[in-house]
């Protein structure tokens, strides 16, 4: 991964998601709104990179653009040297929203098979992938549920699963664990390392806990306010290998210092 000072890992990866001078300014009744602003970057193969700010810096606009749902005024971005409609086309990315988003008249299992019927799955092939993503979140045997039946954590997970249902290359994550408790919030995140270690991957995670993003990534994206800026990218030099617990170790309190230090210094953190 690589941020426009040229920093990256000493080894070369295939870049799945490229954007280059990326700027995106909203026209609103009260005048242009400065979203973006000179956005470069580079994102590997298998990353996990979690962008972390102050609200209203861009973390979640710019994970809508990759996705084809905002569109760039400026600069460029590939995702698989693809635009990102034509990447969008070809299911490049499964997108993982704030608000689990089940629909309550349909079970587990139908939600889930949503993208599947859209897509156009044979009802054997949908029965098999709802069944492989339901055991990679531990939702098997949930399948008959509905979604008021189950908890707010497992409804995260379901749609984690209707995300990875047709199998896509890019997992994008809109602060998908912010709402709940923090006992819940901690199982997640040990679930989602252990999801990113058997499937490989490459994730982009918004975030504002600077614990969580240290937790999970590979890198640490740290933007700074309207208009958003990345302000620093933060390679993790954490095992992949990684217990809750080691989040009282020196090593991780390190990686939480810099990031803590570098919202401060792109005037974005007060604590």
């Amino acid at each position: 991964m690589q941020n426009e000072q040229g920093q990256g890992a000493d080894c070369p990866k295939e870049t799945v998601i490229r954007a280059r001078d990326l700027d995106l300014v909203f026209q609103t009744n009260d005048g242009p709104v400065h979203a973006l602003k000179d956005i470069t970057l580079d994102i590997d193969r298998g990353d996990f990179v979690s962008f972390i700010g102050p609200s209203g810096c861009g973390k979640t606009t710019f994970l809508r653009v990759i996705a084809a749902l905002e569109e760039p005024t400026g600069g460029e971005i590939t995702v698989n040297d693809l635009t990102p409609d034509e990447a969008r086309r070809l299911r490049a990315y499964g997108y993982v929203f704030q608000a689990a988003g089940l629909y309550p008249w349909r079970t587990i299992a139908g939600n889930v098979k949503l993208p599947l019927e859209i897509i156009g799955f044979t009802r054997e092939e949908q029965e098999e992938r709802v069944k492989k993503v339901l055991e990679l979140v531990d939702l098997e045997g949930f399948e008959r549920k509905y979604p008021w039946q189950l908890s707010g954590g497992m409804q995260q997970r379901a749609s984690i699963a209707r995300a990875l249902a047709f199998d896509a290359e890019i997992l994008l994550m809109d602060e998908p664990f912010g709402a709940l408790d923090e006992i819940v919030r901690d199982h997640l995140n040990e679930q989602l390392l252990k999801l990113w270690a058997r499937t490989n991957k490459t994730i982009c995670f918004v975030t504002h806990s600077i614990p969580e993003a240290v937790y999970l990534s590979t890198h640490i994206v740290v933007m700074s306010p309207r208009p958003g800026r990345i302000h620093e990218v933060i390679q993790n030099p954490l095992p992949r290998e990684r217990p809750l617990e080691i989040r009282d170790t020196p090593e991780f309190l390190e990686v939480a210092h810099r990031v803590r230090e570098g919202l401060k210094a792109g005037h974005g953190y007060d604590g």
